[in-house]
């Protein structure tokens, strides 16, 4: 390895609690990696004790490649680091030190320091010298050269180093990772995306535990106009960033609701709305190997998400919903979508599905019988057919393939 080579170092940790299982999830990880990286100038990601490793071609990548890491799933945190040869392990380990000590000081040359620590992790534990007498030897270089004060509690630069066999690692900076799993170690799941604050955030939580999660999107055209279904492809796009790949479905739903209304009482309407997405949505998720539904309910947030009514809803799906803000209020919600990015596009207004035959007291505690009742009046099977024939898929890929825009690959029939 040449000398003060520059790579990125990687660290998961809920990962190597995996067992047996963990060569699988780190693989899924190395996979994300690479894909998200391929572009730039950098070598393949190679394992390091409990780390991984991703060669820096050149460093003036850094900024983009940090930017792309802070969205891969299974990292805790990641650094530039620059790799150091020690040299034999049964040599000098004052000898291998001083040529640490001089990488990293040629490193701080210019750097701001207006206080530091250094912290040293010894995964090579035959090294000649402990991380308390690493970190003391380094220190006083440091200190000597820069005239710094030491800081152990809250210094402005740490310089982290990691002792390996034949080799050492040290970086000045250390960017926190998303944490959870590699998308797709859990599985398909297919995400309810209304176009609001909610649900953006409910499906990047299920990538964050390691789904893959593809997107449905119920629009009322030609009732409404076409905002809504520009928004569903601004929020994929934002979101696929952080699972490289997804299908946005679009779906007609304004017949759907036309009829309902023509055949249902007011109050039920609501609640017949939601039964039909959660049918439409299996229907779309089974074809393409979905595992589970996924929306954005928060408990007693708006009239359909009462515990009961959340109860007769979900029992129109065969399939598991999940409902990954079940607990969170709305502050909290809008909190994640700001630090993940989709808050803003999600309170650009639009003619949302749901503004349309929208009755004013709609019910909050629909009885199932009468649920039922009101369904039996409807070809439900044949609402559910003409909805999935008329649906438009899109495929979402990061980096773009073409331009920043999705490429349509087909419709669903």
């Amino acid at each position: 390895m040449a000398a003060r080579e520059s790579l990125a170092v990687l660290r998961y940790h809920e990962i190597a609690l995996k067992g047996r299982n963990r060569p699988y999830f780190v693989r899924r990880l190395v996979e994300h990696v690479e894909r998200v990286a391929a572009d730039l100038p950098v070598g393949r990601v190679r394992r390091a004790s409990a780390r991984l490793v991703l060669p820096l071609g050149d460093p003036g990548c850094w900024p983009a490649l940090r930017a792309r890491l802070a969205k891969v799933f299974g990292l805790a945190n990641f650094a530039l680091a620059h790799a150091v040869p020690l040299g034999p392990r049964d040599g000098d380990p004052h000898a291998a030190l001083a040529r640490l000590r001089d990488a990293i000081l040629v490193r701080l040359a210019g750097v701001s320091l207006p206080s530091f620590r250094v912290l040293t992790k010894r995964a090579d534990k035959r090294f000649g010298l402990t991380s308390p007498e690493v970190n003391r030897i380094l220190g006083a270089a440091i200190q000597g050269v820069t005239h710094a004060p030491v800081d152990l509690e809250r210094a402005a630069v740490t310089v982290a180093v990691e002792i390996l066999p034949g080799q050492a690692f040290f970086s000045l900076e250390r960017a926190e990772g998303p944490g959870g799993l590699p998308v797709g170690t859990s599985g398909r799941v297919l995400a309810l995306l209304s176009g609001g604050i909610d649900s953006p955030v409910a499906s990047w939580r299920m990538m964050r535990r390691g789904c893959a999660v593809d997107f449905v999107h119920f629009h009322s055209v030609p009732f409404l106009d076409r905002t809504s279904q520009e928004k569903a492809r601004d929020l994929a796009r934002l979101l696929v960033e952080w699972e490289l790949e997804a299908t946005l479905h679009l779906v007609p739903f304004g017949e759907v609701q036309r009829q309902i209304v023509a055949a249902v009482r007011r109050p039920l309407r609501v609640v017949l709305y939601r039964r039909m997405m959660l049918r439409i949505a299996e229907a779309l998720a089974r074809a393409s190997g979905a595992e589970a539904l996924v929306t954005g309910d928060s408990l007693g947030q708006v009239a359909s998400q009462t515990l009961s009514n959340l109860a007769v809803i979900g029992a129109a799906a065969t399939l598991p919903v999940l409902r990954p803000l079940i607990g969170m209020d709305k502050s909290e919600i809008a909190a994640q979508a700001e630090r993940i990015g989709t808050y803003e596009t999600s309170i650009v207004p639009d003619q949302d599905c749901c503004q349309l035959f929208v009755p004013r007291h709609p019910a909050t505690h629909a009885a199932p019988d009468a649920v039922v009742d009101a369904e039996a009046r409807l070809d439900v099977a044949a609402l559910v057919a003409h909805a999935v024939g008329g649906t438009e898929r899109l495929r979402v890929v990061y980096p773009p393939l073409a331009g920043d825009a999705p490429s349509v690959v087909g419709r669903e029939h």
